[in-house]
């Protein structure tokens, strides 16, 4: 049988720490998972855009696709529309900022464009 200075293992401090720092983790995780599913409607919003043939065309079926995915971190007005020979390229960048504690922010760059 080992002895206690033989004896491995995590104290009831490490598991504690280690326990707090899983739970940091999983809440911060949890508010970023939301800004996650929202940038990929965004992008599938812009996909279904492309297939406008103006600026406003593309503006307006963005907002639509918008206002169906609940997309409120970008509008149509965000969107940057050019044309690549006689294909409409749309093009968007938003930042969403999570606050953590007091002065910290986590903040989470999302950029893509139609293919």
């Amino acid at each position: 049988m080992p002895s206690k200075a033989q004896q491995r293992g995590i104290s009831f401090i490490g598991l504690l720490f280690v326990g707090a720092v899983l739970a940091m983790t999983g809440v911060v995780a949890a508010q970023a998972f939301p800004t996650v599913i929202e940038y990929f409607a965004v992008e599938k919003a812009v996909q279904r855009a492309s297939t406008g043939q103006s600026v406003v065309e593309v503006r307006a079926l963005f907002d639509k696709q918008a206002e169906v995915d609940t997309i409120k971190s970008i509008t149509g007005k965000d969107l940057e529309v050019t044309k690549v020979g006689d294909k409409v390229v749309v093009g968007f960048a938003y930042e969403r900022e999570i606050h953590l504690a007091g002065p910290a922010y986590l903040t989470l760059k999302y950029a893509g464009r139609s293919k």
